[in-house]
C-alpha cells in the first residue's frame, strides 16, 4: 500500500499522511524501511525529502532522465542571493537578509520565492516587533535533491566547484549547515526566541 501511494503521488508524502491512508494498525515507517532495502541497487529508490518520502531515479541512472529545455523563468541575482541567505541562515528575517546583502530586499523578490514555493513563512521571532522569518520548503529540497538544509554544499565544496572565490565572500560570513552537531531544533530555529 505504501509503495502504491508513493508511486501514484506527484509530491513527496509524509509518514503521517501515509498512516492516515492505511488501515488501522499498519505502520508506514516500518513499510518505508522495508521498501528502502527492497529498492536498493535498483533503477528507482525510495528517498527521504525533508520529512516526506518519494520514489526517485537512482543517481547513477540520472543521465537517462536528462532533458534539455529552455527555462522560461530565471531568478534574478537578487532572488538567488536572497534564497541562498535564507537557505544557509534559516530562519532569517527580512532585516537579516538586508544586513547580509547590504541592500534592501524588494517585496517582489520575496513574493517570487514564496510563489515558487521555495521559501515559506517561519515562526515569528520573539524580539521587539516580532518579525516574521523565512525558511526553505520541501519543494526547494526536492528540486535540488537534498534531504535537509544540512546537505547544502559547504565553502570548500563551492570553491572546488569554482562557484566561489575569496573575493566574493568573507569566510566568517556564512555558517555552513554541516559544520556542527546542532540538534534539529537549533537548525530549524525552534528555540525560545520563536513563537509556536
Amino acid at each position: 500500500m505504501v509503495e502504491a501511494i508513493l508511486f501514484a503521488s506527484a509530491e513527496p508524502v509524509t509518514v503521517a499522511d501515509l498512516n492516515k491512508r492505511m488501515p488501522h494498525g499498519c505502520d508506514a515507517a516500518e513499510a518505508l524501511a522495508y521498501l528502502r532495502k527492497r529498492y536498493e541497487g535498483r533503477g528507482v529508490r525510495v528517498v527521504r525529502v525533508g520529512d516526506a518520502w518519494a520514489f526517485r531515479t537512482a543517481p547513477d541512472l540520472s543521465f537517462l532522465m536528462q532533458q534539455e529545455r529552455i527555462e522560461t523563468r530565471k531568478l534574478s541575482r537578487a532572488a538567488i542571493e536572497t534564497l541562498a541567505i535564507i537557505a544557509y541562515h534559516q530562519p532569517a528575517t527580512r532585516a537579516e537578509i538586508e544586513e547580509i546583502r547590504g541592500v534592501t530586499v524588494s517585496r517582489g523578490t520575496i513574493d517570487q520565492l514564496l510563489e515558487m514555493e521555495w521559501i515559506r513563512f517561519g515562526r515569528r521571532r520573539m524580539t521587539p516587533g516580532r518579525p516574521v522569518t523565512f525558511v526553505v520548503t520541501q519543494q526547494f529540497l526536492d528540486h535540488f535533491g537534498l534531504e535537509s538544509a544540512r546537505d547544502l554544499p559547504g565553502l570548500a565544496e563551492l570553491r572546488a566547484a569554482g562557484l566561489l572565490d575569496s573575493r566574493m565572500l568573507g569566510v566568517g560570513n556564512m555558517p555552513m549547515p554541516n559544520s556542527g552537531d546542532d540538534d534539529e531544533d537549533d537548525v530549524l530555529g525552534q528555540s525560545e526566541l520563536f513563537e509556536d
